[in-house]
């Protein structure tokens, strides 16, 4: 990233665009304080449009349940088989 004084950036313009429209930063200091950025220009995403799925997926009644225990366990990396008898990791160790 390199930096360049503001007079140098009047006579250097030129180049310092074609730097930037090539992906590179450059620092436009003046006073050897930086004061300003140039950057490669973004264009702009074209907004997402909502609803693009709408009546494609299935979300089941039950989906927010409870999880039954074996699966609980193995998400929380209990013992399935004390999860079965009802013993916490605590009381199996």
């Amino acid at each position: 990233m390199p930096t360049v004084d503001v007079h140098a950036t009047r006579s250097q313009l030129s180049r310092l665009l074609d730097a930037a429209a090539a992906g590179e930063e450059v620092i436009i200091a003046k006073a050897g304080k930086p004061v300003a950025r140039l950057v490669p220009f973004k264009e702009k995403k074209e907004p997402r449009k909502l609803g693009t799925l709408a009546g494609k997926l299935h979300v089941p009644d039950d989906f927010d349940d409870p999880l039954p225990d074996d699966v609980l366990a193995d998400f929380e990396g209990r013992c399935p088989i004390c999860a079965r008898i009802g013993l916490t990791r605590r009381e199996s160790a």
